[in-house]
C-alpha cells in the first residue's frame, strides 16, 4: 500500500530481469496482514498492494521481463550509511543481500539487515497481496533509529517496537546501543517477523547485542490475545509511520495504552499525512493518554528538513516525509501540543 495516496509512478529504462523498485510510495512498513483468524482479516495487506497492481495494469506492460516501475520520492535523511556485505557461504544461492547500516553520527553503532536484491516478478505483484520480500527502511523508521541512538541513555527495562516491518531498525538499534533488559521487535505480518527473526540471529552471531534479551513476534494491534499477553509490560513502546490506516488507528492507541507500564512512555514518529496525525492525537487524548507533540527534536534531522524545504526539492513533501515526534504517557500531566 502506498503511503501517499496521490503518488505517481513512471517508467524507467528497460532492465532485465525485471526488478520493481519499491520505496516510500509503494511499500508499507506496518503491513498488519496474515492470520485470518480471531485477530481480523487481511484487508490491510490487500490494500498495501492495490496501488502497485493498478500502476502495473495502467502501464500495460507488454513484456514484463524488460520493464520496471519506480517511484521517485524522498527516501532518506542520510542518517545511516549502507554497505553491502559479501557472503562467504557458497551454499547461499538466494537473492538476499546482507547490508550493514551504520550510523553516520554515531559510527560505533551498526546493524546487519537483509536486503532482497532479486527480481520481483510482475505476476507476483498482480496475484499476491502479501509479498513483502524487498526491504524498505522508511524515513520515519530511519529517523526513529537515529533518535534512539541519540537518546540511548533514556532507554531502560523492557522496550517494544510496534509495526517495525521487515527490519525493525529502530528496535535493533536500541538492542545494540542501550542498557536494556529486553527488546521485543514486532509487526502484524508473519513474513516480516520471519525476516526479523533472521536479522536477530545474524546480529547476535556478530556480537551486536549486549546483555539484552532480543526477541520477535507477531503483534496485531486489534488482536486481544496478542495485546493481553503483553499488557503493562513495557517501559517504552515505539512505532514509526503507523498512523495512516483509518481502520487501525484506534486499535494502535489502545495497544500502546495497554502495553505501557504505568510509568512508561511511547515514542511515535509520523508525518502529518493530512489529518491522520491529528486524529491519532485526539484518539490518544480521549483514551486518557497525555500527548506532547514535537517538531524540532533533533538538530541533524531538522537541518536536512530545512535544506530540502529551502531548495524546493520536488521529491520532498513535508506533509508526508517529515516525521513529527509524539510522546504519550499515562501520567497526570496536562496535554501539551507544541508546534
Amino acid at each position: 500500500m502506498e503511503r501517499e495516496s496521490t503518488g505517481t509512478a513512471e517508467k524507467s529504462n528497460p532492465a532485465s530481469p525485471v526488478r520493481i523498485n519499491i520505496n516510500e510510495d509503494t511499500c508499507a512498513a506496518n503491513s498488519l496482514s496474515s492470520r485470518a483468524d480471531t485477530c481480523g482479516a487481511t484487508d490491510v495487506a490487500r490494500a498495501r498492494w492495490t496501488l502497485l497492481r493498478q500502476v502495473l495494469r495502467q502501464k500495460q506492460m507488454d513484456n514484463p521481463e524488460v520493464k520496471q516501475v519506480s517511484v521517485r520520492r524522498f527516501a532518506t535523511f542520510d542518517l545511516f550509511s549502507r554497505k553491502r556485505l559479501v557472503t562467504q557461504d557458497p551454499r547461499d544461492t538466494s537473492d538476499d543481500q546482507w547490508v550493514e547500516y551504520r550510523s553516520v553520527y554515531f559510527p560505533e553503532y551498526s546493524a546487519l539487515l537483509r536486503d532482497n536484491l532479486g527480481p520481483l516478478r510482475v505476476n507476483e505483484v498482480l496475484n499476491s497481496f502479501d509479498n513483502t520480500g524487498n526491504v524498505c527502511v522508511w524515513p520515519s523508521e530511519e529517523v526513529m533509529a537515529h533518535y534512539c541512538l541519540q537518546k540511548r541513555h533514556m532507554f531502560k527495562g523492557a522496550v517494544c517496537e510496534l509495526g517495525g516491518g521487515m527490519t525493525c531498525l529502530a528496535g535493533l538499534m536500541v538492542a545494540i546501543c542501550a542498557d536494556v533488559k529486553e527488546v521485543l521487535l514486532s509487526d502484524g505480518n508473519e513474513k516480516s517477523i520471519q525476516n526479523v527473526r533472521g536479522l536477530i540471529e545474524r546480529n547476535r552471531q556478530a556480537g551486536k547485542f549486549g546483555s539484552a534479551h532480543v526477541s520477535t513476534r507477531v503483534v496485531r494491534w486489534d488482536c486481544e490475545s496478542d495485546i493481553s499477553a503483553l499488557e503493562g509490560h513495557f517501559d517504552i513502546v515505539m512505532c514509526a509511520d503507523c498512523l495512516f490506516l483509518d481502520q487501525y488507528r484506534a486499535s494502535l492507541v489502545d495497544a500502546i495504552r495497554r502495553l505501557l507500564h504505568p510509568n512508561g512512555m511511547a515514542l511515535v514518529f509520523a508525518p502529518l499525512r493530512g489529518e491522520t496525525l491529528g486524529l491519532f492525537c485526539q484518539l490518544a487524548q480521549h483514551a486518557g493518554l497525555c500527548v506532547s507533540q514535537h517538531q524540532q527534536y533533533d538538530a541533524q534531522v531538522w537541518d536536512v528538513h530545512l535544506k530540502m524545504v529551502r531548495e524546493g526539492k520536488e521529491a520532498y513533501d513535508e506533509n508526508i516525509h517529515y516525521p513529527l515526534l509524539i510522546t504519550l504517557t499515562k501520567g497526570p500531566q496536562p496535554v501539551r501540543l507544541t508546534q
